[in-house]
């Protein structure tokens, strides 16, 4: 008898007596606090103002599009990086098979590398291009008085 009372009342303690968005709490808030305070939105361990959380709502939006526009000027630099070194590469190959005597193969081969060279130079240029365009982007949304 004494164990069912021990086990019963440590369930009920478990149990949260009152949730976030509950009838039981908004109908809770109403009876115990003043009109003043039933504007008061509380979460967690914070209380604050619907003005507050529109504050920090704006605050989180603007650090969310500072990190997206850094995300996509690391993008930017990465697929710089990586059509520079595949330019290198090819380079590379290039310049072997010009210290050698060249077959008809050698030249054909030659050529191709010329024109993976320039069309890896050209998409570079577009993506220098894109990343030129996203930064003025950027500049023209700042406020006057942030530059």
């Amino acid at each position: 008898m004494e164990l069912k009372r021990s086990i019963s009342a440590s369930a009920e303690a478990e149990r949260p007596m009152r949730r976030y968005g509950a009838v039981e709490e908004t109908e809770w808030k109403a009876e115990t606090l003043g009109r003043s305070q039933l504007d008061i939105i509380s979460m967690a361990e914070t209380t604050m103002m619907p003005e507050e959380i529109e504050l920090e709502m704006a605050k989180i939006q603007r650090l969310r599009e500072v990190l997206v526009r850094r995300e996509s000027e690391l993008r930017f630099m990465m697929d710089d990086i990586q059509l520079c070194k595949d330019i290198m590469n090819l380079k590379s190959e290039l310049q072997n098979l010009v210290k050698k005597k060249k077959t008809k193969m050698d030249k054909q081969r030659e050529d191709e590398l010329i024109q993976k060279i320039h069309r890896l130079v050209q998409k570079r240029d577009f993506l220098v291009d894109d990343a030129e365009v996203e930064r003025l982007r950027r500049e023209e949304s700042l406020p006057e008085s942030c530059s």
